[in-house]
């Protein structure tokens, strides 16, 4: 089930969207908040798959709210003024909803945020061969087996893909894109570098060689990397 969190500065709004996901059985509504500000740190603390965000709030507008969201998170804006409706979906919005909606309306947009959730998340039976990043306001898919490495930047990272010349540039934690990738396959071995076992040229001097760059081997990863690298 989808986890969301949904942040209106009107109660009643909120009431609304609890019943509606509750009626759905598609989404697991954790969190509401009524601030805009207190919904952004709990999302930094606690990842959601979802938001449902009003647009035209007092201290801050759900699009530049979302704008500051450092995970891969879906969006489904509502806001009383359909002016707002084009700079939502330049964001890649999955829906915008125009108050007042009604239920079948919701469910149109919760059924749209399941589809990708479902295209996105893998099975327990079989690991995606594909990996969906945020990347210029669109969702791209990057073929699993062809990634390189991973550099860390701050709050970004930049994925090499081979035979593609310039990396991919995504929001996301190194944390948030391992939890995403095969453990067999890809390794972290320093706080900024994840690279593909598969992809891997030569280890020479704790300096791993690969895709024509030279990444260094972490201290604090040293012992993992060798370990597995050996067998």
């Amino acid at each position: 089930m989808i986890k969301a969190i949904a942040i209106d500065d009107e109660l009643p709004a909120l009431k609304i969207i609890e019943h509606f996901c509750e009626k759905s059985g598609l989404i697991d509504l954790q969190k509401t908040f009524s601030k805009p500000t207190e919904g952004l740190k709990y999302l930094k603390k606690f990842p959601a798959d979802l938001l449902f965000l009003d647009i035209n709030m007092p201290s801050i507008s759900g699009i530049e709210l979302y704008k500051s969201v450092e995970q891969n998170t879906m969006v489904i804006f509502s806001t009383a003024y359909s002016e707002f409706a084009v700079e939502g979906f330049n964001l890649n919005a999955v829906d915008y909803l125009l108050k007042p909606y009604t239920y079948e309306r919701f469910l149109q947009a919760v059924t749209k945020a399941n589809d990708i959730y479902n295209t996105i998340v893998p099975s327990e039976k079989n690991q995606e061969e594909y990996l969906f990043v945020r990347a210029d306001y669109s969702l791209i898919k990057i073929a699993i087996n062809d990634i390189v490495l991973i550099e860390g930047l701050d709050d970004y990272l930049k994925i090499y893909v081979q035979n593609t010349k310039n990396a991919i540039v995504t929001r996301l934690t190194m944390k948030g894109i391992m939890e995403k990738l095969p453990s067999k396959e890809f390794i972290r071995v320093h706080r900024s570098f994840i690279v593909s076992f598969n992809k891997i040229e030569s280890v020479r001097k704790k300096i791993i060689s690969i895709a024509g760059k030279e990444i260094p081997i972490g201290i604090s990863y040293e012992a993992d990397f060798f370990d597995i690298f050996k067998k």
